[in-house]
Protein backbone atom coordinates (compact mmCIF):
# COMPACT_ATOMS: atom_id res chain seq x y z
CA UNK A 1 0.00 0.00 0.00
CA UNK A 2 1.75 3.62 -0.75
CA UNK A 3 1.26 6.21 1.44
CA UNK A 4 0.22 9.93 0.64
CA UNK A 5 2.79 12.06 0.39
CA UNK A 6 1.55 13.98 3.66
CA UNK A 7 1.02 10.77 5.28
CA UNK A 8 4.71 9.45 4.34
CA UNK A 9 6.51 13.15 5.26
CA UNK A 10 4.74 12.78 8.78
CA UNK A 11 7.33 9.81 9.29
CA UNK A 12 9.87 10.86 7.77
CA UNK A 13 9.66 14.31 9.73
CA UNK A 14 9.08 11.82 13.03
CA UNK A 15 12.29 9.81 11.67
CA UNK A 16 14.15 12.93 12.07
CA UNK A 17 14.50 13.99 8.22
CA UNK A 18 14.15 17.57 7.72
CA UNK A 19 10.82 18.36 5.67
CA UNK A 20 9.50 21.62 4.45
CA UNK A 21 6.28 23.26 6.95
CA UNK A 22 3.08 22.05 5.23
CA UNK A 23 0.03 21.05 5.92
CA UNK A 24 -3.18 19.33 4.23
CA UNK A 25 -6.32 21.59 3.23
CA UNK A 26 -9.39 19.97 1.24
CA UNK A 27 -11.21 23.67 0.65
CA UNK A 28 -9.38 26.72 -0.47
CA UNK A 29 -10.47 28.86 2.44
CA UNK A 30 -8.31 26.52 4.38
CA UNK A 31 -5.78 26.82 1.66
CA UNK A 32 -5.87 30.38 2.12
CA UNK A 33 -5.14 30.20 6.03
CA UNK A 34 -2.19 27.60 5.77
CA UNK A 35 -1.00 29.57 3.51
CA UNK A 36 -0.75 32.74 5.70
CA UNK A 37 0.78 30.82 8.15
CA UNK A 38 3.76 29.34 6.35
CA UNK A 39 4.14 32.43 4.46
CA UNK A 40 4.47 33.08 0.89
CA UNK A 41 5.49 31.55 -1.86
CA UNK A 42 3.79 28.05 -0.94
CA UNK A 43 3.66 24.93 -3.24
CA UNK A 44 0.95 23.02 -3.67
CA UNK A 45 0.49 19.48 -4.51
CA UNK A 46 -2.50 17.24 -5.04
CA UNK A 47 -2.79 14.37 -3.41
CA UNK A 48 -3.13 11.44 -5.82
CA UNK A 49 -1.77 8.12 -6.02
CA UNK A 50 -0.12 8.10 -9.13
CA UNK A 51 3.68 9.36 -9.98
CA UNK A 52 4.59 12.48 -12.46
CA UNK A 53 1.71 14.65 -11.27
CA UNK A 54 3.95 17.76 -12.21
CA UNK A 55 3.53 16.91 -15.68
CA UNK A 56 0.05 16.35 -15.56
CA UNK A 57 -0.44 19.92 -13.59
CA UNK A 58 -1.03 18.42 -10.16
CA UNK A 59 1.78 20.50 -8.49
CA UNK A 60 1.73 24.32 -8.74
CA UNK A 61 3.75 27.30 -6.63
CA UNK A 62 1.01 29.99 -5.58
CA UNK A 63 2.80 33.18 -4.88
CA UNK A 64 0.16 35.16 -3.60
CA UNK A 65 -3.22 34.92 -2.00
CA UNK A 66 -4.66 35.74 -5.45
CA UNK A 67 -3.33 32.77 -7.33
CA UNK A 68 -3.71 30.28 -4.79
CA UNK A 69 -7.14 30.78 -5.00
CA UNK A 70 -6.85 30.36 -8.43
CA UNK A 71 -4.62 27.31 -8.18
CA UNK A 72 -6.60 25.66 -5.13
CA UNK A 73 -9.92 26.13 -6.72
CA UNK A 74 -8.46 24.35 -10.41
CA UNK A 75 -7.29 21.18 -8.38
CA UNK A 76 -9.82 20.32 -6.15
CA UNK A 77 -12.34 18.27 -7.93
CA UNK A 78 -10.13 17.97 -10.65
CA UNK A 79 -8.47 14.38 -11.92
CA UNK A 80 -5.12 13.64 -12.38
CA UNK A 81 -4.54 11.02 -14.76
CA UNK A 82 -8.49 9.78 -13.95
CA UNK A 83 -7.66 10.00 -10.11
CA UNK A 84 -9.90 12.40 -8.45
CA UNK A 85 -8.21 15.40 -6.24
CA UNK A 86 -10.21 15.61 -2.96
CA UNK A 87 -6.80 17.15 -0.85
CA UNK A 88 -4.14 18.74 -1.83
CA UNK A 89 -0.89 19.62 0.57
CA UNK A 90 0.36 23.05 0.89
CA UNK A 91 4.08 23.00 1.60
CA UNK A 92 6.73 25.82 2.04
CA UNK A 93 8.80 26.27 -0.87
CA UNK A 94 12.36 25.44 -0.95
CA UNK A 95 14.95 27.81 -1.96
CA UNK A 96 16.79 25.20 -3.76
CA UNK A 97 20.77 25.01 -4.54
CA UNK A 98 20.58 21.53 -5.87
CA UNK A 99 18.66 18.35 -5.96
CA UNK A 100 19.42 14.97 -5.11
CA UNK A 101 18.14 11.80 -5.19
CA UNK A 102 18.33 8.85 -2.06
CA UNK A 103 16.08 5.65 -2.45
CA UNK A 104 15.41 2.21 -1.17
CA UNK A 105 13.65 -0.41 -2.69
CA UNK A 106 14.00 -4.69 -2.41
CA UNK A 107 16.36 -5.94 -5.29
CA UNK A 108 14.16 -8.85 -7.08
CA UNK A 109 17.06 -10.72 -8.08
CA UNK A 110 18.92 -10.68 -4.18
CA UNK A 111 16.38 -10.22 -2.25
CA UNK A 112 17.90 -7.25 -0.27
CA UNK A 113 17.16 -4.26 0.18
CA UNK A 114 19.22 -2.16 -2.59
CA UNK A 115 20.11 1.97 -1.24
CA UNK A 116 20.14 3.98 -4.12
CA UNK A 117 21.66 8.09 -4.06
CA UNK A 118 22.37 10.05 -6.73
CA UNK A 119 23.35 13.61 -7.76
CA UNK A 120 20.70 14.08 -10.67
CA UNK A 121 17.28 14.59 -8.00
CA UNK A 122 14.24 15.55 -9.30
CA UNK A 123 14.02 13.00 -12.51
CA UNK A 124 12.88 9.62 -12.62
CA UNK A 125 16.33 7.43 -10.68
CA UNK A 126 16.14 4.71 -14.29
CA UNK A 127 16.53 8.17 -16.57
CA UNK A 128 19.45 8.70 -14.64
CA UNK A 129 21.37 5.60 -14.41
CA UNK A 130 21.09 5.69 -18.41
CA UNK A 131 22.13 9.21 -18.87
CA UNK A 132 24.79 10.18 -15.99
CA UNK A 133 25.70 6.52 -14.34
CA UNK A 134 28.72 7.88 -12.77
CA UNK A 135 26.23 10.19 -10.76
CA UNK A 136 23.80 7.12 -9.40
CA UNK A 137 25.61 5.05 -6.86
CA UNK A 138 24.18 1.98 -5.02
CA UNK A 139 24.60 -0.50 -2.39
CA UNK A 140 23.31 -3.68 -1.04
CA UNK A 141 21.83 -4.21 2.56
CA UNK A 142 22.42 -7.16 4.97
CA UNK A 143 19.27 -7.02 7.06
CA UNK A 144 20.81 -8.71 10.22
CA UNK A 145 24.12 -6.65 9.75
CA UNK A 146 22.02 -3.07 8.94
CA UNK A 147 22.92 0.15 8.12
CA UNK A 148 25.61 2.45 9.32
CA UNK A 149 26.40 6.45 9.24
CA UNK A 150 29.89 4.76 7.91
CA UNK A 151 28.23 2.55 5.31
CA UNK A 152 26.63 5.53 4.11
CA UNK A 153 29.57 7.85 3.82
CA UNK A 154 31.47 5.28 2.10
CA UNK A 155 28.22 5.15 -0.30
CA UNK A 156 28.34 8.63 -0.97
CA UNK A 157 31.71 9.80 -1.44
CA UNK A 158 32.41 8.94 -5.23
CA UNK A 159 29.42 11.56 -5.81
CA UNK A 160 31.82 14.63 -4.84
CA UNK A 161 29.82 16.38 -1.97
CA UNK A 162 31.22 18.74 0.23
CA UNK A 163 32.41 16.87 3.73
CA UNK A 164 29.24 18.77 5.18
CA UNK A 165 26.83 17.69 2.80
CA UNK A 166 28.28 14.56 3.00
CA UNK A 167 27.41 14.12 6.64
CA UNK A 168 24.02 15.29 6.82
CA UNK A 169 23.40 13.04 3.45
CA UNK A 170 24.78 9.90 5.03
CA UNK A 171 22.42 10.91 8.05
CA UNK A 172 19.45 10.53 5.98
CA UNK A 173 19.84 7.75 3.94
CA UNK A 174 20.73 5.35 8.01
CA UNK A 175 17.25 7.18 9.16
CA UNK A 176 15.53 6.52 5.60
CA UNK A 177 16.51 2.80 6.06
CA UNK A 178 15.45 2.39 9.50
CA UNK A 179 11.79 3.62 8.45
CA UNK A 180 12.49 1.58 5.56
CA UNK A 181 12.71 -1.64 7.96
CA UNK A 182 10.36 0.21 10.94
CA UNK A 183 7.40 -0.14 8.47
CA UNK A 184 8.54 -3.29 6.45
CA UNK A 185 8.15 -1.04 3.12
CA UNK A 186 8.85 -2.17 -0.30
CA UNK A 187 10.28 1.46 -1.60
CA UNK A 188 10.95 4.69 0.51
CA UNK A 189 12.29 7.60 -1.38
CA UNK A 190 13.12 10.61 -1.85
CA UNK A 191 12.69 12.46 -5.06
CA UNK A 192 14.21 15.27 -4.87
CA UNK A 193 16.23 15.82 -1.40
CA UNK A 194 16.80 19.23 -1.94
CA UNK A 195 20.09 21.33 -0.87
CA UNK A 196 19.63 24.46 0.72
CA UNK A 197 22.05 27.89 -0.04
CA UNK A 198 23.42 27.09 3.40
CA UNK A 199 24.07 23.06 2.54
CA UNK A 200 21.28 22.29 4.73
CA UNK A 201 19.05 19.20 3.18
CA UNK A 202 15.34 19.70 3.30
CA UNK A 203 12.81 16.40 2.02
CA UNK A 204 10.57 18.09 -0.60
CA UNK A 205 8.91 15.13 -1.73
CA UNK A 206 7.95 11.25 0.23
CA UNK A 207 7.37 8.83 -1.06
CA UNK A 208 6.93 5.16 1.55
CA UNK A 209 5.13 2.01 0.19
CA UNK A 210 4.18 -0.81 2.65
CA UNK A 211 3.87 -4.86 1.90
CA UNK A 212 0.77 -5.17 2.03
CA UNK A 213 1.77 -8.49 4.24
CA UNK A 214 2.84 -6.43 6.99
CA UNK A 215 -0.26 -3.71 7.89
CA UNK A 216 -1.68 -5.82 10.34
CA UNK A 217 1.63 -4.96 12.20
CA UNK A 218 1.86 -1.19 11.01
CA UNK A 219 2.79 1.45 13.86
CA UNK A 220 0.47 3.62 12.35
CA UNK A 221 -3.63 3.66 12.00
CA UNK A 222 -3.64 2.17 8.41
CA UNK A 223 -6.66 2.70 6.09
CA UNK A 224 -8.64 0.15 4.41
CA UNK A 225 -6.48 -0.67 1.33
CA UNK A 226 -9.16 -0.49 -1.39
CA UNK A 227 -10.11 3.23 -0.38
CA UNK A 228 -6.41 3.92 -1.72
CA UNK A 229 -7.00 2.88 -5.23
CA UNK A 230 -9.22 5.17 -6.88
CA UNK A 231 -9.49 3.42 -10.52
CA UNK A 232 -12.71 1.06 -10.04
CA UNK A 233 -11.09 -1.76 -12.59
CA UNK A 234 -8.14 -1.31 -10.22
CA UNK A 235 -10.59 -2.03 -7.04
CA UNK A 236 -12.45 -4.48 -8.45
CA UNK A 237 -9.18 -6.60 -9.30
CA UNK A 238 -7.94 -6.30 -5.84
CA UNK A 239 -11.53 -7.49 -4.58
CA UNK A 240 -11.24 -10.35 -6.70
CA UNK A 241 -7.38 -11.32 -6.20
CA UNK A 242 -5.74 -10.50 -9.20
CA UNK A 243 -3.09 -7.76 -10.04
CA UNK A 244 -4.57 -5.62 -12.37
CA UNK A 245 -3.39 -2.52 -13.75
CA UNK A 246 -5.41 -0.02 -16.08
CA UNK A 247 -3.45 1.13 -18.85
CA UNK A 248 -4.64 3.14 -22.02
CA UNK A 249 -4.88 0.94 -25.03
CA UNK A 250 -7.27 -1.24 -25.90
CA UNK A 251 -5.89 -4.97 -26.42
CA UNK A 252 -7.36 -6.57 -23.63
CA UNK A 253 -4.79 -9.13 -21.29
CA UNK A 254 -5.19 -12.14 -18.99
CA UNK A 255 -2.11 -13.89 -18.19
CA UNK A 256 -1.43 -16.34 -15.53
CA UNK A 257 1.93 -15.12 -14.52
CA UNK A 258 4.00 -11.67 -14.48
CA UNK A 259 6.14 -12.49 -15.97
CA UNK A 260 4.17 -14.09 -19.20
CA UNK A 261 1.97 -10.86 -18.69
CA UNK A 262 4.89 -8.41 -19.24
CA UNK A 263 6.23 -10.58 -21.80
CA UNK A 264 2.64 -10.30 -23.89
CA UNK A 265 2.14 -6.33 -23.27
CA UNK A 266 5.59 -6.09 -24.54
CA UNK A 267 4.88 -7.79 -28.08
CA UNK A 268 0.70 -6.60 -28.29
CA UNK A 269 2.93 -2.72 -27.59
CA UNK A 270 5.24 -3.28 -30.85
CA UNK A 271 2.11 -2.71 -33.09
CA UNK A 272 -0.87 -1.81 -30.80
CA UNK A 273 -1.87 -0.94 -27.17
CA UNK A 274 -2.53 -2.94 -24.09
CA UNK A 275 -5.44 -2.14 -22.42
CA UNK A 276 -4.04 -3.47 -18.86
CA UNK A 277 -2.32 -5.73 -17.13
CA UNK A 278 -3.76 -8.48 -15.23
CA UNK A 279 -2.23 -11.81 -13.94
CA UNK A 280 -4.46 -14.56 -12.12
CA UNK A 281 -1.28 -15.98 -10.29
CA UNK A 282 -1.46 -19.91 -9.15
CA UNK A 283 -4.83 -19.67 -8.29
CA UNK A 284 -7.19 -20.08 -11.12
CA UNK A 285 -10.69 -21.60 -10.97
CA UNK A 286 -13.64 -21.02 -13.15
CA UNK A 287 -15.29 -18.48 -11.02
CA UNK A 288 -12.09 -16.65 -11.04
CA UNK A 289 -11.75 -16.25 -14.79
CA UNK A 290 -15.35 -15.71 -14.87
CA UNK A 291 -14.57 -12.81 -12.60
CA UNK A 292 -11.56 -11.51 -14.59
CA UNK A 293 -13.97 -11.73 -18.19
CA UNK A 294 -16.42 -9.33 -15.72
CA UNK A 295 -13.79 -6.99 -15.10
CA UNK A 296 -12.06 -6.68 -18.15
CA UNK A 297 -15.04 -6.22 -20.20
CA UNK A 298 -15.55 -3.11 -18.11
CA UNK A 299 -13.16 -1.09 -20.35
CA UNK A 300 -14.64 1.26 -22.41
CA UNK A 301 -13.57 0.84 -25.98
CA UNK A 302 -12.11 -2.42 -25.79
CA UNK A 303 -11.32 -4.20 -29.09
CA UNK A 304 -9.74 -7.48 -28.63
CA UNK A 305 -9.11 -9.51 -25.84
CA UNK A 306 -5.66 -12.17 -25.42
CA UNK A 307 -5.94 -15.14 -22.71
CA UNK A 308 -2.27 -16.34 -22.28
CA UNK A 309 -2.12 -18.84 -19.55
CA UNK A 310 0.22 -21.87 -18.55
CA UNK A 311 -1.12 -25.09 -16.78
CA UNK A 312 1.82 -26.41 -14.47
CA UNK A 313 -0.04 -25.63 -10.77
CA UNK A 314 -2.78 -23.80 -12.45
CA UNK A 315 -5.89 -25.78 -13.30
CA UNK A 316 -6.21 -24.20 -17.55
CA UNK A 317 -9.71 -26.50 -18.02
CA UNK A 318 -11.06 -24.77 -15.19
CA UNK A 319 -10.68 -21.30 -16.00
CA UNK A 320 -11.59 -21.61 -19.49
CA UNK A 321 -14.91 -23.22 -18.37
CA UNK A 322 -15.13 -19.60 -16.77
CA UNK A 323 -14.40 -17.66 -19.70
CA UNK A 324 -16.73 -19.88 -22.11
CA UNK A 325 -19.35 -19.31 -19.24
CA UNK A 326 -19.14 -15.85 -19.25
CA UNK A 327 -18.82 -15.74 -22.78
CA UNK A 328 -22.10 -17.20 -23.73
CA UNK A 329 -24.23 -15.51 -20.51
CA UNK A 330 -23.33 -11.99 -21.88
CA UNK A 331 -23.30 -12.87 -25.69
CA UNK A 332 -19.48 -11.56 -26.41
CA UNK A 333 -18.61 -10.66 -29.87
CA UNK A 334 -15.16 -9.47 -29.61
CA UNK A 335 -12.23 -11.09 -30.74
CA UNK A 336 -10.50 -13.54 -28.27
CA UNK A 337 -7.71 -14.92 -28.88
CA UNK A 338 -5.63 -17.77 -26.35
CA UNK A 339 -2.85 -19.68 -26.32
CA UNK A 340 -3.03 -22.35 -23.32
CA UNK A 341 -0.13 -24.74 -22.86
CA UNK A 342 0.64 -27.40 -20.25
CA UNK A 343 -1.71 -29.61 -18.00
CA UNK A 344 -4.59 -30.63 -19.88
CA UNK A 345 -4.21 -28.81 -22.75
CA UNK A 346 -6.08 -30.15 -25.14
CA UNK A 347 -9.40 -30.19 -23.04
CA UNK A 348 -8.78 -26.58 -22.37
CA UNK A 349 -8.47 -25.82 -26.57
CA UNK A 350 -11.49 -27.71 -27.04
CA UNK A 351 -13.51 -25.52 -24.10
CA UNK A 352 -12.38 -22.26 -25.16
CA UNK A 353 -13.47 -23.29 -28.89
CA UNK A 354 -17.26 -24.15 -27.70
CA UNK A 355 -17.37 -20.49 -27.02
CA UNK A 356 -15.97 -19.44 -30.23
CA UNK A 357 -12.55 -18.17 -28.88
CA UNK A 358 -9.52 -18.73 -31.42
CA UNK A 359 -6.91 -21.00 -30.41
CA UNK A 360 -3.12 -20.75 -30.79
CA UNK A 361 -1.11 -23.55 -30.03
CA UNK A 362 1.86 -22.45 -30.49
CA UNK A 363 4.14 -22.20 -27.83
CA UNK A 364 5.51 -18.73 -28.76
CA UNK A 365 3.38 -15.79 -27.16
CA UNK A 366 4.42 -14.16 -30.57
CA UNK A 367 1.95 -16.19 -32.60
CA UNK A 368 -1.25 -15.62 -30.07
CA UNK A 369 -0.51 -11.78 -30.73
CA UNK A 370 0.06 -11.97 -34.63
CA UNK A 371 -3.13 -13.79 -34.59
CA UNK A 372 -5.17 -11.24 -33.03
CA UNK A 373 -3.57 -8.53 -35.63
CA UNK A 374 -4.98 -10.59 -38.40
CA UNK A 375 -8.27 -10.28 -36.22
CA UNK A 376 -8.71 -7.04 -35.82
CA UNK A 377 -7.13 -5.72 -39.29
CA UNK A 378 -3.39 -4.64 -37.39
CA UNK A 379 -5.04 -2.06 -35.95
CA UNK A 380 -5.70 -0.25 -38.73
Amino acid sequence: MRLHEHEAADIFENMGIPVPRRGIVETTDGALLLAGEIGYPVVLKAQVLVGGRGLAGGIKTASTPEELEEFTGNLLGDEIKGLPVRKILVSQKAEISRELYVGITVDGFSGKPVIVASTEGGVQIEEAARHAPDKVVSVHVDPAFGFHPYQARTLLKSLGLSQRLLISCADVIVKLFKIFIMHEALIAEINPLVVLPNEGLLAVDAVLEIDDSALSRARFSVPDPLDRIENPLERKGKEIGVTYVDLDGDIGLISSGAGLGMATMDIIGQRMRPANFLETGGGITEELLYKCMELIMMKVDLRALIINVYGGINPIHEGAKGVVRYIKEHNIELPIVAKALGNRQEETWEIFRSGGVHVVTEAATEAVVERLFELVGEGK
